[in-house]
C-alpha cells in the first residue's frame, strides 16, 4: 500500500476540492485496518486526527515499515 494525501484521493474520485469529504469518510470508517485509512496523511505530510490515535496511526506505519523489511 500507499501513502496519499487526502487531496491525492479526492482528486483521483474526480473531485479534487472535496478533500474535506474525503477526510470525513475517513474519520468515520469502522474497519481501519481492512480498509487501510491510516495510510491517508495531510498533503503537507503531517499525521493528523485519527479515530484511533496519532500514536495507533504511527505504530500502524511502523508494524508496516516492518513486515516489509
Amino acid at each position: 500500500g500507499w501513502v496519499v494525501s487526502y487531496q491525492d484521493i479526492a482528486s483521483y474520485i474526480g473531485r479534487p476540492k472535496a478533500f474535506r469529504a474525503v477526510a470525513n469518510a475517513i474519520a468515520i470508517n469502522p474497519v481501519a485496518l481492512l480498509i487501510p485509512c491510516h495510510r491517508v496523511i495531510a498533503k503537507s505530510g503531517k499525521i493528523n486526527q485519527y479515530r484511533w490515535g496519532g500514536t495507533r496511526k504511527k505504530a500502524l506505519f511502523g508494524w508496516e515499515a516492518a513486515r516489509s523489511a
